[in-house]
């Protein structure tokens, strides 16, 4: 496959008649609200304000339990579970001047963040969506990335430290996810073959070490369906820390004659889908539809879930003009 040559690509931001201008809804796991600022952390204040903290229990297939009341988040008063802030507890953030922490542990029923992101409030989604990610990391990050040695918590589970004193820091991994689309009526999805029959989604991938982020647009989509993009246009971002992601959301216009040619292994399917196919996708999103006219009529299309920055893409675009 050919290598394309970013520099002569136009990525400015498209004029609003020749490609979308279209804004996208504030992704579900975007929507954090609690004060997160780093101040918080110094280890006097967390045990001076530990008496006054809540604590978020999640256990290790990151399933949480919900209030039976409120039907948000159920978190402890921390006090009820430990006189001080367990090693092993990560601080998520402050809420109306509480701390609220999350801990290992096993909740008595309950549902993960992919299931629970979108019709949890912004406060609890924001306190879900962190929880996830550092609980993720510590479970993997338990040796120094420098010396190999084994490494503790800080006090705020915000970073490990390992004997020798190397600080490590939770990683975020920055991808690229692309709703090609061709200036008019029309948006290319795809469906990797690990997923689920019938689902199809905008392309993703990685952004790689020297890289930049309209390039990672460019090299995806050339490498995942064999056009060249143009006119990318930052569209949002949303964590995903399944298990450390930061999807960065884009739109690039591409010619929808060229012919669609999927990876091999990694791209099953790819298809110009019109946006009145999409928009009836849109009200069906857990049981897709059938037959539109320039697909065949035994792909039963389902779209990503609402958790995802690519449900909001989808819609935004669909929604246009």
């Amino acid at each position: 496959m050919s290598v394309p040559d970013i520099s002569r690509l136009d990525i400015s931001r498209p004029d609003h008649c020749r490609q979308p201008g279209f804004v996208i809804a504030v992704p579900a796991l975007s929507r954090g609200v609690a004060n997160r600022s780093e101040g918080l952390r110094h280890p006097d204040r967390l045990i001076a304000q530990w008496s006054a903290s809540r604590v978020l229990i999640v256990d290790d297939a990151g399933r949480v339990e919900l209030d039976p009341t409120s039907g948000g988040l159920r978190t402890y008063q921390a006090p009820t579970l430990a006189g001080a802030p367990p090693p092993e507890a990560v601080l998520l953030g402050s809420v109306n001047r509480a701390d609220h922490w999350a801990i290992r542990g096993e909740p008595a029923a309950g549902a993960t963040l992919r299931e629970l992101g979108p019709v949890l409030s912004d406060t609890d989604a924001g306190l879900l969506t962190t929880a996830t990610a550092l609980l993720n990391w510590h479970a993997t990050a338990g040796f120094c990335p420098r010396c190999g040695a084994p490494s503790m918590p800080g006090p705020a589970g915000w970073s490990r430290v390992c004997a020798h004193g190397h600080e490590d820091f939770p990683r975020t991994d920055p991808a690229v996810i692309v709703l090609v689309h061709d200036g008019a009526d029309a948006i290319v999805l795809a469906r990797q073959p690990i997923w689920p029959p019938g689902r199809m989604s905008v392309l993703a991938g990685f952004v790689e070490a020297g890289e930049s982020l309209e390039g990672t647009v460019v090299r995806e989509v050339d490498e995942e369906i064999g056009v060249l993009v143009q006119d990318v246009t930052y569209l949002g971002s949303q964590p995903w820390p399944f298990p450390r992601s930061l999807m960065v959301g884009f739109a690039a216009r591409a010619d929808p004659a060229a012919p669609l040619r999927p990876r091999e292994g990694e791209i099953e399917a790819a298809h110009w889908v019109d946006r009145s196919t999409i928009k009836r996708l849109l009200t069906k999103p857990d049981e897709g539809w059938t037959g539109a006219d320039d697909i065949a009529d035994d792909i039963d299309m389902i779209l990503p879930g609402r958790v995802s920055i690519a449900h909001r893409m989808i819609q935004g675009w669909a929604e246009y003009c």
